[in-house]
């Protein structure tokens, strides 16, 4: 079952953090993910970016891959399911 949840954020927030809502969205993905909290499915999708080009963000950030064969199983199966939905 897929559930969504609403954050709400001061605009005034964002503008003193000189950042837009998808910007925020990106660098909550990857904290989480850096802290081993989401996949890197999981954070490439709440990032709202295709796989690829979430790997791409990390690798220019100098962020490595922190996951054993069995996740990057799951998570290849994962992204599957979801291009197939």
């Amino acid at each position: 079952m897929n559930r969504t949840l609403n954050l709400e954020l001061p605009a005034e927030l964002l503008s003193a953090a000189h950042m837009t809502l998808d910007e925020v969205r990106v660098e909550l993905a990857i904290a989480l993910f850096r802290l081993e909290r989401l996949s890197i499915g999981r954070a490439a999708e709440l990032a709202g970016m295709p796989l690829g080009d979430f790997l791409t963000l990390l690798a220019s950030r100098k962020m490595g891959l922190h996951m054993d064969v069995d996740e990057a199983l799951r998570d290849a199966a994962t992204l599957a399911d979801l291009r197939n939905a």
